[in-house]
């Protein structure tokens, strides 16, 4: 249903490098560096899933928002962890409720919920069988 995701940051290179090493965890390659319509962006391909970052068009700051959460799937706990690893050396910060598991309607999922660099509010996470 989707086709990309893009999120606004303030310092491309910083969250550059927090989403390559996170996504890396995950099992996706290095960015890839686009420019378009002299706005530099950033492009990770994984899974069938696109995630861009860029400084936003229109020359205003960019801000996080509240309620929003991107949702990045893992294949283990072991990979979680790494993740969140990953994502706390690169400039995350870890919010919420502790790593660990969460039972939600009968559902076990086990979760890390980090901050880029930006603000934006990531959840890390592994659910048995997959999340869907």
């Amino acid at each position: 249903m989707l086709s990309h995701l893009m999120l606004g940051t303030n310092d491309l290179e910083a969250s550059r490098r927090f989403y390559d090493a996170v996504l890396a965890t995950l099992g996706a390659q290095p960015a890839i560096k686009l420019e378009l319509g002299g706005l530099t962006r950033y492009l990770w391909t994984h899974d069938g899933t696109n995630l861009m970052v860029a400084q936003p068009r229109d020359g205003q700051p960019a801000t996080h928002y509240n309620g929003f959460t991107l949702g990045l799937k893992a294949q283990s706990e072991e990979q979680v962890q790494a993740a969140l690893q990953a994502a706390l050396a690169h400039g995350g910060a870890q919010i919420e409720d502790p790593l660990g598991w969460r039972d939600s309607g009968g559902i076990p999922r086990y979760l890390a919920y980090v901050r880029d660099p930006a603000g934006h509010k990531i959840c890390l996470g592994y659910r048995p069988g997959g999340l869907k």
